[in-house]
């Protein structure tokens, strides 16, 4: 039966054994060094009573001052700094105790300084002796950190792991123990920073967990410190990092334009998980701030379409430069509300005007220009689910098209200075309702931005209405998209639906997409560039993306296995949906602009006049419910679109994926 007051564990108890037997031995050393070897004759029934009130005492003092509650493998400073405590009070509790018995009679005073030594020496020299055997080495008898903490191998030497690994040493309840880095250049391995040694490189990664195994000090949690290695490295990474059954995070970045956080500090700030867009394989673009705030600030600007996904950001980003006022316009309530309160919340002191309003009515797109007299109007309003709009054409003929018209119409005629309209590379060769859509719409605003250079006479200052299409592909995670249906499917058990095992797309982050957006904006806003008039802006979206891929990759940052925990099903492509997406038609020759991230496409162009009675008559033909007729007009407008004859019958609307 095991008293109460004893330790609990078996190695607890066996720990305490060898304490209370090292404080006899410590009180029998101490005479035999004050005395010598007579020390067995002097007194014995005295010296009896002395080593054992002392042995008593310590046995009292150790279990009260918890001195087990640390574990001998893990022994550091702070186990040495708790056992010199525990002897020192047994020290000072002795003197009294024993004073009130035999008032210290026939007992050499100077030995209680020499048991305090000795004690000492025998309880913390086979701990510290036991760790160093197990570590190979002395590196970490003065670690201060707790064995609760997390052991974490760090991946790349930035600016940032100085800070981590310092506050990791400083914080006494730090969550994690950095037990080493692996660096990106072999001139570093066999450094150390804060004492915290560089064990190789990235591609040692195996070796180097293998050998922290041997030593007791394997890694539960890798983290990446470096911001430059790109999500093609970041994949393999993951793959690699999955075959050990060690899991992948990463130190935040910092915020861009709409948080400033201060790396200065000590603070080591939060870790994160992997985040797929961190698998992207896209490099972080170089953007110029100073031209996007010159663009914005003490500016009246709208945003159609602002409560969506990209309207929403671009409002966010907008009212972090300073406009003089934002008009947020928006047909539906309660996506307008919860922008316009978000940003009423972070910017009390910017002038924000929220209204309801759909660019498919001409009247109160005019009113509302008429009314607010914006400077720049970033034109996000649209419908962008291909199947959706392929079970409901004429909608997103009436929304893509005539409300685009609508808001570039009204623009010139109360002379605003620049039109952003926001296009998709589903445009390019459509093979859906939607995709032709926006492809008529990038050329309605080529051929208003051609015939406002044609108007202003040569030798005229800059002047009349610019008009920016920019192009991108997907964002990730918006409304709609394939990672919220995925994680939707993971949620209930899967399976993860993808239609078919080549489908491919460009993903790019909606912050990463508004500030290019922005950026585009402000590299030709108001300038007098010929060379850009009725040019097109698109984005650089790096290399495309398989969804069987994305899946596979969402699954294992889940911490799940693909097709053993969670299954991948393909249902086969749906109606208006490509297999790959295209950034350039075949005849759109990309041209370089001055940041490696955007480039100008050149389409076909058509004649504004000409183009707006097609418009026209399309919109007649939408007006009158015929969409045989609406769609047919929109393939002669769009010649390189192909669609099957519609035949009335709705197609069953599914998430784009």
């Amino acid at each position: 039966m095991r008293l109460p007051f004893l330790p609990s564990s078996r190695r607890a108890l066996l720990a305490f054994i060898h304490d209370v037997v090292m404080a006899a031995a410590a009180f029998v050393i101490g005479l035999l060094l004050r005395i010598g070897g007579s020390a067995f004759a002097y007194q014995p029934h005295l010296t009896l009573r002395y080593g054992i009130g002392f042995t008593a005492i310590a046995a009292v003092v150790f279990l009260a001052t918890g001195l087990y509650r640390g574990i001998w493998r893990f022994a550091s400073l702070h186990d040495l700094f708790s056992i010199v405590r525990a002897v020192t009070l047994t020290v000072l509790i002795f003197v009294p105790v024993m004073f009130a018995f035999t008032r210290l009679e026939a007992l050499p005073r100077s030995t209680l300084p020499i048991d305090w030594l000795v004690l000492i020496a025998l309880l913390g020299g086979p701990r510290l002796a036991y760790r160093t055997f197990k570590d190979r080495g002395f590196g970490h008898i003065l670690d201060r950190s707790r064995p609760r903490a997390v052991p974490v191998l760090l991946i790349g030497i930035s600016d940032g792991i100085d800070a981590f690994i310092r506050a990791t040493l400083r914080d006494p309840a730090a969550v994690y123990r950095v037990v080493g880095v692996l660096a990106d250049s072999a001139a570093r391995v066999g450094r150390e920073i804060y004492g915290v040694p560089v064990l190789g490189t990235l591609d040692a990664l195996e070796a180097v967990i293998a050998r922290l195994d041997r030593r007791g000090r394997r890694p539960q949690k890798l983290i990446i410190t470096a911001q430059t290695i790109d999500g093609a490295a970041i994949r393999r990474l993951l793959d690699r990092a999955d075959a050990l059954a060690i899991p992948l995070a990463r130190l935040p970045r910092p915020t861009e334009l709409r948080q400033q956080i201060d790396t200065s500090a000590p603070a080591a700030g939060p870790v994160e998980p992997i985040a797929l867009e961190d698998l992207l394989g896209r490099s972080q673009a170089v953007l110029d701030r100073a031209a996007m705030k010159r663009l914005v600030a003490g500016r009246r600007i709208l945003v159609t379409g602002a409560g969506g996904t990209i309207g929403s950001e671009l409002s966010r980003q907008i009212a972090a430069l300073q406009p003089a006022t934002l008009v947020l316009l928006d047909n539906g309530e309660f996506s307008l509300y919860t922008i316009d309160g978000e940003l009423r919340e972070r910017f009390p002191g910017l002038a924000i005007r929220p209204l309801l309003g759909d660019v498919r009515e001409r009247s109160r797109i005019e009113a509302v220009i008429a009314a607010e007299e914006p400077q720049i109007v970033f034109h996000a309003a649209a419908l962008k689910h291909v199947p959706m709009v392929e079970a409901n054409p004429l909608e997103g003929l009436l929304t893509n098209v005539v409300g685009t018209r609508h808001v570039a119409e009204a623009a010139r005629a109360h002379a605003v200075g620049l039109v952003v309209m926001i296009s998709t590379d589903k445009a390019v060769n459509p093979t859906s309702v939607m995709g032709a859509a926006k492809r008529l719409a990038e050329n309605f605003c080529q051929a208003l931005d051609l015939d406002e250079a044609r108007r202003r006479p040569p030798a005229a200052a800059p002047s009349g209405t610019r008009f920016v299409t920019v192009r991108f592909g997907n964002v990730l995670g918006s409304t709609g998209s394939v990672v919220p249906l995925f994680a939707r499917q993971l949620a209930a058990g899967g399976p993860l639906t993808v239609t078919d095992p080549e489908v491919s797309r460009f993903f790019m982050t909606v912050r990463e997409a508004v500030e290019l957006v922005l950026e585009a904006s402000a590299a030709t806003s108001l300038a007098d560039d010929a060379a850009a008039r009725g040019k097109i802006v698109v984005l650089d979206m790096g290399e495309p993306v398989r969804i069987v891929d994305l899946a596979r990759q969402m699954i294992r940052l889940a911490g799940l296995r693909p097709d053993r925990d969670i299954a991948i099903a393909f249902t086969g492509l749906r109606p208006g949906e490509k297999l790959h997406e295209e950034l350039f038609h075949d005849a759109e020759a990309p041209m370089p602009t001055q940041n490696p991230a955007l480039r100008l496409a050149a389409p076909r162009t058509a004649d504004y006049a000409v183009l707006a009675r097609s418009i026209d008559e399309l919109e007649r033909e939408i007006r009158t419910g015929d969409a045989a007729r609406a769609l047919d007009l929109l393939q002669r407008l769009v010649p390189e679109y192909r669609c099957e004859a519609w035949d009335g019958t709705p197609t069953r609307a599914v998430v784009e994926r």
